[in-house]
């Protein structure tokens, strides 16, 4: 912080009883001081005696005025100060209750003498502008908000949208954040890491936290890679636009995405300068079939490339969002073929592999092909968001590229919650953690469902074989989709429309219905069963029927709300689903 001072600054002090220094010379050079303006105080403080500390070590916080224009313009030293002040009030700079510095402090700060600062503030006190309790120092009093007529508006913080009920998709019961499991690794990690951990690291991340994930992930997702090919990232947002940077350069024009999916996404793909490119979804997931006729693939080192050239296609494999279908078997190796012929990349977003209640799980699509497979995870899901803490497992042609971009980014992810998320899962307490969440949301779904059997037989429950979110679709002849999420905003409900997650006007609103006795979201290779397909893990059904709409769908994020909060949440809905 710059400090306006009409003094030099103090340098270091001789030693106190030093038999060649007078008590009086001056701190920071021998000769004499240079004559202070009127009101200021003397060089040495009363009585001659050099002070032993610096003028910050005072009782005070540092507190950033300039005097020098008012000065120049001919404002006595005591105006100029209360000018200052004042305007440092009025425009927010000092906020109601900010305690300003002692007289002493901030009469050493300016070069100016105590008594001047004591008569300022006292005026000031008198105006309004400040307040003064013996023993509580100076503070500045509560006053009108600044104005900010012919401001831009602030961008919002978090730009959710904000209700009584919150089920919006996408985010866990934050009131299961292991606070205590994750102190207790913070504790252990801290107290047995190296002291270069905390220096500038490798941009892939901590090695301690890759061999961590190393190990996880080859264990509950079947991936197969090693430490110098993991990178951490802040959260799978920054990982994809690493990703999508890197594409660029190789001379990808576009991407396919699936024909529904996650806007943010879309938004950071279409920001690095990449085209879309989506793909129709059925049952049995994204067509990734039809990546041959959507345009060719990177050259090997290519700079430039074509704006029609197709680098990657971003796939949600295991439990598709927002439908819940699972990626058949045949088109997983569709993806991986056209990858291999096309040099290009597969892009899995396995955002949530963790959880899946009625089937077998599925492993990670990246097995099938670690070099043509880029791998995303992140702990957004399991532990929470404001972690920001995900992870990219990349083929050896992107490792050097997509590193070389997060240095550029923000040189490295931060450490501690690194170390303190190797050790949490190194010690089995994820692991543990995330049992238990499982079963948590399968009892949060199992309560949805039979809510809605009960309350609203007719909505279509669909996708929750895995996940933290249901698509409720509305039987035929109801009202419209924006006027059902009206009346879910009139009612508290906070939660999303299918349609606000179509990839634009191409993407197909269709989804196919599952062929009979097929179960979409089980495992690709499950044998057929005879559940009836509309049971709760069927896909959903929006195909139009012979109007010209399909039937609304709600995407419900049932794992959002607390315990406390849920059956309010689960009663609203019911009743606004009742009535549509």
């Amino acid at each position: 912080m710059s400090r306006a001072r009409t003094t030099p600054g103090p340098g270091p002090s001789a030693p106190r009883n030093a038999p060649d220094t007078p008590r009086s010379a001056p701190r920071d050079t021998p000769a004499a001081p240079p004559a202070a303006p009127p009101g200021a105080s003397p060089a040495a403080p009363r009585g001659g005696r050099a002070r032993d500390h610096a003028p910050w070590t005072a009782f005070g916080g540092d507190l950033h005025l300039d005097l020098t224009e008012r000065r120049a313009a001919g404002a006595g030293l005591r105006a100029a100060l209360e000018d200052a002040l004042r305007e440092a009030v009025q425009d927010g700079r000092l906020a109601p209750g900010t305690r300003l510095p002692s007289s002493r402090a901030l009469g050493e700060d300016l070069g100016i003498a105590r008594n001047t600062v004591v008569e300022a503030y006292g005026q000031l006190t008198a105006e309004g502008w400040l307040g003064a309790r013996p023993g509580s120092g100076t503070t500045v009093a509560d006053r009108a908000a600044p104005r900010t007529a012919g401001r831009p508006a602030a961008v919002r913080a978090d730009r959710r949208p904000t209700g009584r009920h919150d089920l919006l998709a996408g985010r866990p019961d934050l009131s299961l954040f292991p606070r205590s499991a994750w102190l207790a690794s913070a504790r252990r990690a801290l107290a047995v890491a190296p002291h270069d951990a905390f220096d500038y690291g490798s941009p892939l991340g901590r090695i301690e936290l890759r061999r961590a994930l190393c190990d996880y992930l080859a264990r509950v997702r079947g991936v197969r890679t090693d430490p110098d090919r993991l990178l951490v990232c802040a959260g799978f947002g920054q990982g994809l636009g690493l990703l999508a940077a890197a594409l660029r350069g190789r001379g990808a024009g576009r991407i396919a995405v699936e024909g529904y999916g996650l806007p943010p996404q879309r938004e950071v793909l279409r920001a690095a300068g990449l085209g879309l490119a989506p793909l129709p979804l059925d049952c049995d997931g994204a067509r990734t079939d039809l990546l041959d006729d959507l345009g060719g693939a990177v050259g090997a080192g290519g700079a430039g490339g074509t704006a029609d050239r197709l680098g990657a296609v971003l796939l949600t494999p295991a439990h598709q969002f927002p439908s819940g279908a699972a990626l058949a078997a045949d088109r997983r190796a569709a993806a991986v073929r056209w990858a291999r012929e096309r040099d290009g990349y597969v892009i899995e977003d396995d955002y949530d592999g963790e959880f899946r209640y009625d089937r077998q799980p599925l492993g990670a699509m990246q097995a099938l092909d670690p070099d043509r497979v880029v791998y995303g995870g992140t702990a957004a899901k399991s532990l929470a968001p404001g972690l920001r803490l995900a992870w990219l497992a990349l083929p050896d042609e992107l490792v050097e590229p997509v590193a070389r971009l997060k240095a550029l980014a923000d040189t490295m992810s931060p450490v501690t919650d690194q170390l303190t998320f190797a050790e949490l899962i190194t010690s089995g307490r994820y692991d543990r953690h995330v049992r238990r969440c499982r079963l948590h949301y399968r009892r949060r779904r199992d309560l949805l469902v039979a809510a809605l059997a009960e309350r609203a037989p007719e909505v279509r429950v669909t996708g929750i074989a895995a996940g933290l979110h249901a698509v409720l679709q509305l039987p035929p002849g109801s009202r419209p989709e924006a006027e059902v999420l009206g009346r879910a905003r009139a009612a508290g409900l906070v939660l999303t429309g299918l349609d606000w997650y179509r990839a634009g006007p191409d993407a197909e609103r269709p989804l196919d219905l599952p062929a009979p006795g097929t179960r979409p979201d089980a495992a690709p290779d499950a044998a057929p069963d005879t559940r009836p397909q509309d049971g709760p893990d069927a896909a959903p059904d929006t195909r139009p029927p012979d109007g010209p709409t399909a039937p609304p769908a709600l995407v419900v994020g049932y794992a959002t709300p607390s315990d406390r909060a849920f059956p309010a949440a689960l009663d609203a809905l019911c009743e606004v689903l009742r009535e549509s």
